[in-house]
């Protein structure tokens, strides 16, 4: 069996959800008493995917703009990326180029890493600012390897979006 370690990355505006999904992921339930990450939080699991044995760390990075001098540290070495917005706000939509041109420039990589579209809150789905259609032609502008809907709450599609992150790294690693 091989045995791999890839640093991802949790990317987004401050309140789009970038903790409570880590957290539904690694620990399986639901913390609805997040307070603002300073900096960055790290966490870890373990998956299989096929034959190989993945190490996810993940990095848990704070979306609010008084911390960006530190981000461009937090993005090196990174395999690949989690881009939220939370589909309540239009405003953490339209900052997605931002944070998708932050992550380009300061990736450590000699190609571009995968990094996928993340509708976060879909359990508030009638309070949505944001559809599908806008979602997924921004994803296709940018071009960003997918695009998920997901419900930290619920837990709706929250594995398949960190899974689908990491099966795009080892095949984009394969060819």
């Amino acid at each position: 069996m091989n045995q791999l370690a890839l640093k991802l990355i949790t990317i987004g505006d401050g309140g789009v959800g970038k903790t409570t999904l880590l957290h539904r992921y690694v620990e399986g339930n639901f913390v609805d008493t997040t307070t603002m990450t300073i900096g960055v939080e790290f966490l870890v699991k373990e998956i299989q995917i096929g034959d190989t044995l993945c190490q996810l760390n993940l990095w848990d990075i704070s979306g609010q703009e008084r911390f960006f001098f530190m981000v461009d540290k937090y993005m090196r070495g990174a395999s690949g990326a989690l881009l939220l917005f939370d589909i309540t706000s239009m405003r953490s939509f339209v900052n997605l180029g931002k944070w998708v041109k932050i992550v380009r420039e300061h990736n450590t990589l000699q190609e571009d890493i995968p990094i996928v579209l993340i509708a976060a809150k879909c359990d508030l789905e009638e309070f949505s600012m944001v559809g599908d259609v806008l979602a997924k032609k921004a994803q296709e502008k940018i071009n960003l390897t997918d695009y998920i809907k997901t419900s930290s709450k619920s837990g709706l599609n929250v594995d398949l979006s960190i899974e689908t992150l990491v099966k795009n790294i080892l095949e984009k690693r394969e060819s």
